[in-house]
């Protein structure tokens, strides 16, 4: 991988190539944030060190949305008032936190860690769809809501399932067009989540 000018001390080079395969850090960021971290002090070091090997010892998939959690089932799964006749399905946990932000959601989730997009090489096997397949068989589901980000990979991902889930019964509903086109969820006001939501249609 070309990053440009690499300094000739072995573990800040080591240091920015790490940092220049993170998704949107380019060889120049990669170069800064080195050597933002090379000004840190040792504690500070430390503790990002050791807050990153947190996340990987520490984080699991809950077995139930397969959101991100420390416990299993996660507290969404297992939290009291929640109905469970109701599934949204998002791409990524952060689009969980943009959701119960508006307050005005109950349900429960379902996360795919992604969305389905040839020309990135996922597909659907690279979802978390088998999991939420098994999710409805033999149980008391009434409505899966489809929050898939409205762009091209967004749309394709709901076509995708409710050619899957329609057939089983299930009512398939999709976030109301509030959104702006090409946006994420996560980015989303709680405002426009909370009419999105209220004015899902069927999809």
């Amino acid at each position: 991988m070309d990053i440009g000018f690499v300094p000739t001390a072995q573990p800040v080079g080591r240091l920015i190539e790490e940092l220049n395969k993170l998704p949107g850090i380019g060889p120049k960021s990669a170069q800064r944030l080195a050597y933002f971290l090379l000004r840190m002090s040792a504690d500070e070091a430390r503790s990002l060190a050791e807050a990153i090997l947190a996340v990987k010892e520490r984080v699991i998939l809950c077995s139930e949305c397969q959101n991100i959690t420390e416990s299993d089932p996660c507290l969404i799964c297992r939290g009291d008032g929640r109905d469970g006749t109701t599934i949204c399905v998002v791409e990524e946990p952060l689009d969980i936190l943009a959701l119960e932000r508006t307050r005005g959601y109950k349900g429960l989730y379902h996360v795919l860690h992604g969305a389905i997009s040839p020309a990135d090489g996922v597909g659907p096997d690279e979802l978390k769809i088998k999991e939420l397949l098994s999710r409805l068989q033999g149980r008391p589901v009434a409505e899966v809501i489809l929050a898939t980000n409205p762009n091209l990979e967004g749309e394709a991902t709901a076509m995708y399932l409710k050619g899957l889930i329609a057939p089983l019964g299930v009512r398939v509903t999709r976030l109301a067009r509030g959104l702006p086109f090409g946006g994420d969820l996560e980015y989303a006001d709680e405002v426009t989540l909370s009419r999105a939501i209220e004015g899902r249609q069927e999809a």
